[in-house]
């Protein structure tokens, strides 16, 4: 009796000894003390369970994985050893097993609001915003007032199309905490408003707050442009978002002219003689859409994704991960630099790039025919896909450059796109990017179907037709109800790609005409915007 109180005790406190050391953040302490209790104790579950915590705070997914398969073959079932297990596969790179475990290992009971809370950020960053909805109206369930949960849950309901529950939980949360800066902007995207319902008089009096930081102010800059230009008042709608704008800009440290000099280099790099070598990964599966933002690429996703034989997606930054992995892999001996990976692209293995972008995607796609990657930046490596995967269909969209100026400019896109805060640095970005586009059309003329988003949404039904007709696809009438597709939306466009094709938005930079001359100047002096095209019926 003497030797098991003994033992228990030993165990005790070699336990409280690891749990104290990771309060304090004392790893070199936390990691000795776990060594000790799980070689005294291999046996004891909780053990293996805290040896997963040390692991994960010291970066160590492999030996979280170790830890906790020893937990598994003492207590299976445990939540938050598969909560463990899940980060730890996050952590080595095994999507497809994170994802899986998420969706068999479900928690549909209230446990504890961290483990509802992480189980839902995983859900929701593999794009499992259902799921993610449920673990955080379970956590909410115990911590009704959270604000971080709240915001979470909003944001999930934004990307199912839920926008009235959206504006509701939004609205709860604010009631307690009004000056959650990002909440306020998201509440302002949601819906229209109008004269007699809007939220500026309230926007107006955060940016009184003494001590507002500059993220702070720049989200409430825009969301009150965003409500102005809602109720017709563009003076002060451009006035909140040139404010807005000026002072994220200030606050970055951003050169145009390097953009401007990588895709120069992209041009020079992928001629024509280099994109018409075949040497890639034969498969039909993907349709890239590119372009710059606010063109109508969501609008062409939803589109072709409402096909019973393509599935969107989404936002991939596996193409530009798996060039870059492999040329890191043939360069052990040095970090290549940003600028210089296109001047490499020449020693790329190209069929084992294509073959390695494919099987990066799954197992999200893969269940039907073809499925649609959405990332705007991968306009920078049209040439590369094209040799990389021959038989992929590429979709490029424009629309007016004034229309896409005003339009990329007045949303906050947070990091992506640096040059989206100042009206010349746009207007010079989007010449580039133009350039870009032109010289890869230049070069595979058959390779790239160009969708002008005027054209889309005036003659929407001829336009689909020639989209599903290029990317191999039969006529299906959901294509023109897309509307109607559930599935979660990701982008700055959530909202709006859930209503029928509209107008109201071609022209709507006429109104802002006299405070977008910076980018009408620069515009014009390139002949991309004349007398002949300045406004699109």
């Amino acid at each position: 009796m003497q030797r098991r109180t003994s033992v228990s005790s030993s165990k005790q406190k070699l336990f409280e000894s690891v749990a104290q050391a990771l309060e304090r953040k004392d790893v070199r302490k936390a990691v000795l003390a776990c060594r000790e209790l799980n070689l005294q104790f291999p046996g004891f579950f909780d053990g293996w369970r805290i040896a997963g915590e040390v692991h994960q705070l010291c970066g160590k997914p492999e030996a979280v994985l170790f830890s906790t398969e020893k937990a598994e073959s003492i207590k299976a079932g445990d939540p938050f050893i598969a909560l463990q297990r899940i980060e730890g596969f996050l952590g080595v790179g095994d999507i497809a097993t994170a994802r899986r475990l998420l969706l068999t290992r479900r928690v549909d009971e209230e446990v504890s609001v961290t483990l509802h809370d992480r189980l839902g950020r995983h859900m929701a960053s593999l794009d499992l915003h259902e799921d993610a909805m449920k673990q955080y109206l379970l956590a909410l369930n115990l911590e009704p007032s959270n604000p971080a949960l709240l915001f979470n849950l909003a944001t999930a309901q934004r990307f199912l199309g839920k926008t009235d529950d959206a504006v509701a939980t939004l609205d709860t949360m604010l009631r307690s905490k009004s000056d959650d800066f990002e909440a306020q902007a998201m509440r302002s995207s949601l819906k229209k408003q109008s004269l007699g319902s809007n939220h500026t008089e309230e926007l107006r009096q955060l940016l009184d707050i003494a001590d507002i930081p500059p993220a702070g102010e720049t989200s409430v800059c825009f969301a009150l442009a965003k409500e102005y230009d809602d109720i017709d008042d563009p003076q002060s709608s451009f006035e909140f978002l040139k404010r807005g704008a000026d002072l994220r800009r200030s606050n970055m440290s951003y050169q145009v002219d390097s953009d401007i000099g990588v895709l120069a280099n992209i041009r020079r790099a992928c001629n024509e003689d280099f994109v018409s070598v075949v040497d890639g990964h034969e498969c039909k599966e993907p349709i890239f859409i590119v372009g710059l933002p606010r063109t109508g690429t969501t609008l062409v996703e939803r589109i072709l994704g409402s096909h019973s034989s393509v599935f969107a997606a989404g936002e991939l930054d596996n193409f530009g991960r798996e060039m870059v992995r492999q040329l890191q892999e043939s360069s052990v001996d040095e970090q290549i630099p940003r600028s210089e990976l296109i001047n490499r692209c020449g020693n790329l293995r190209f069929a084992d790039l294509g073959r390695d972008y494919i099987d990066s995607t799954r197992p999200m796609t893969g269940d039907l025919p073809r499925f649609i990657d959405k990332l705007p930046f991968n306009s920078l490596y049209v040439g590369l896909i094209h040799r990389a995967l021959p038989d992929a269909r590429i979709v490029n969209l424009v629309r007016h450059p004034m229309a896409t100026c005003y339009a990329i400019y007045k949303q906050l896109f947070r990091d992506p796109y640096p040059f989206s805060y100042d009206l010349e640095d746009l207007a010079k970005y989007y010449l580039a990017h133009e350039e870009l586009m032109n010289h890869w059309k230049t070069v595979m003329p058959d390779a790239i179907h160009t969708v002008r988003y005027e054209n889309l949404v005036t003659n929407t039904e001829v336009e689909v037709e020639k989209l599903l007709a290029f990317c191999d696809l039969d006529w299906e009438d959901s294509c023109l109800k897309f509307y109607e597709n559930d599935q979660a939306a990701t982008t700055a466009s959530a909202v709006q790609v859930r209503k029928p094709v509209y107008r109201s938005s071609l022209n709507r930079w006429v109104e802002y005409r006299d405070f977008l001359k910076p980018a009408e100047r620069i515009l014009k002096a390139a002949g991309v915007v004349t007398t002949k095209n300045e406004d699109v019926a």
